[in-house]
């Protein structure tokens, strides 16, 4: 166990622990690998900041996250999914007021891209 997310570098092992799972994943993998196409340090570098910012409260990230995926083909079970990894990888590397916030923050993030994936898809069918 590696304490609390409190570091750079221990969001640097969440974030990479998280896609080695995600990599390896029946539902997840070939979604992002379709995207990534091998080149997975662009897509890491920009989860590092986003996390960071988040979590450390070191404003490196920039951006919107949401517009990326809304044209992916996933649905509510690749966030079911992507939350039980990411909930998996912080619970058995981490403890602490940070790895609950990490996993509350995802949890949210998931609602909310799911809801808004749901309203662009209904609205682009009328």
């Amino acid at each position: 166990m590696q304490g609390d997310i409190d570091t750079f570098e221990k969001v640097q092992l969440m974030v990479d622990s998280f896609y080695e799972k995600v990599r390896s994943d029946d539902l997840l993998g070939p979604v992002f690998e379709n995207v990534v196409r091998g080149n997975w340090q662009p897509h890491l570098e920009k989860m590092y900041c986003f996390w960071q910012t988040i979590l450390l409260f070191e404003h490196t990230y920039s951006g919107s996250p949401f517009p990326p995926h809304a044209k992916l083909p996933i649905d509510k079970s690749h966030f079911k999914r992507w939350l039980v990894l990411f909930r998996a990888t912080v619970s058995e590397n981490f403890e602490g007021e940070k790895a609950t916030e990490a996993m509350w923050r995802a949890e949210k993030m998931g609602e909310m891209f799911s809801y808004k994936l749901d309203y662009l898809r209904s609205a682009s069918s009328k």
